[in-house]
C-alpha cells in the first residue's frame, strides 16, 4: 500500500477526524504531522494527552498494517506514555513511529512526538496483536 492510499485509508476514520497527515510510511518507520487545533487541546492550548496517544496509536497501526500477512488486521493490546514537553496550539508536531519488533502474532511500535522546535513532548510505545 502506497501513501496516498493509506492516507485515502485514514481519512474517513478517526486519524482524518484528528487531521493526522502522512509524510512517509515504511514497514520499518511511520512518520506523519499534526496541526495542534483549539479542539485538540487542553484548556491551557497544550495538546492533549489523548490526542498525543491517538496520534502514536494511529502510526503504530499503520505500521503494523504495513507488515501484516494478507488477510490478517491488527488491534492495539498495550500503549504507554511518557510526557516531556508541551506543544502550542497553532503549531504542528510530528511523529515518528519505529518498529521495535515485528513479530508474526504481535508487534511493538514506539513513537516519538517533537513540537515545531523539535523538542521532544512524548514517547509512546504500544504493542499491536495480529488477528485473523
Amino acid at each position: 500500500m502506497n501513501l496516498d492510499q493509506l492516507q485515502q485509508l485514514l481519512q474517513p476514520l478517526f486519524p482524518g477526524l484528528m487531521g493526522v497527515r502522512l509524510t512517509e510510511a515504511t514497514p520499518e518507520r511511520v512518520v506523519a504531522t499534526l496541526l495542534v487545533r483549539p479542539e485538540l487541546c487542553t484548556a491551557g492550548g497544550i495538546l492533549h494527552g489523548g490526542a498525543h496517544m491517538a496520534f502514536a496509536d494511529t502510526l503504530g497501526a499503520v505500521g503494523t498494517v504495513l507488515n501484516l500477512p494478507q488477510g490478517k488486521r491488527t488491534t492495539t493490546t498495550d500503549s504507554s506514555t511518557k510526557f516531556i514537553g508541551g506543544a502550542r496550539v497553532g503549531t504542528t508536531v510530528t511523529g515518528e513511529s519505529i518498529a521495535l519488533h515485528r513479530g508474526r502474532t504481535t508487534m511493538v511500535w514506539q513513537t516519538s512526538i517533537r513540537n515545531a522546535e523539535g523538542k521532544l513532548c512524548s514517547v509512546v510505545t504500544q504493542t499491536q496483536l495480529v488477528l485473523d
